[in-house]
């Protein structure tokens, strides 16, 4: 199953102004009919258990019902889960205060996959019209998931 495409990570940062020229000119309507096709292609191929980019380097926004989720989940108070793992960012948002991941295990899967942030839940928005609205955020996640970079190269290929 896992078919990770081979440096694909340095093909993305090299096409990320392809992607970005496409993003930018394409036919918005006709890319969100094909997003879901897409999605299933890429994420038949490729095991997010192989790769865990996401959670070993990124961190997803934890917004409030995340947090009250989460801490519930945890059996903690959420001052003390916003304490204990969370810090705010530069445009303030609570994310992860250590990389990778503190939930994240040994084998790659999430210890609290079950009431993950919404971040986590829709990461990395290719079925959904994130992959076009936020251009910015797109590009990034085609260097840390392979799956966005598969479909980008789809996209582009037309």
């Amino acid at each position: 199953m896992n078919e990770m495409p081979l440096h694909w990570q340095k093909t993305a940062k090299e096409n990320k102004k392809k992607y970005s020229q496409f993003l930018k000119k394409c036919n918005q309507r006709e890319v969100i009919k094909r997003l879901p096709a897409l999605h299933e292609e890429a994420f038949s191929k490729i095991d997010c258990l192989q790769c865990a980019n996401c959670c070993k380097n990124h961190s997803p926004r934890f917004k409030q019902p995340d947090i009250k989720r989460i801490a519930k989940y945890l059996g903690m108070k959420e001052g003390d889960f916003i304490q204990k793992y969370l810090r705010l960012d530069e445009e303030g948002d609570y994310v992860n205060q250590y990389q990778p991941c503190v939930f994240l295990q040994q084998d790659n899967t999430c210890s609290v996959y079950e009431v993950r942030p919404s971040d986590c839940a829709r990461f990395p928005y290719t079925d959904e019209d994130v992959l076009l609205k936020r251009e910015a955020l797109t590009l990034k996640n085609a260097e840390v998931c392979p799956a966005v970079f598969t479909i980008l190269e789809k996209l582009t290929a037309l």
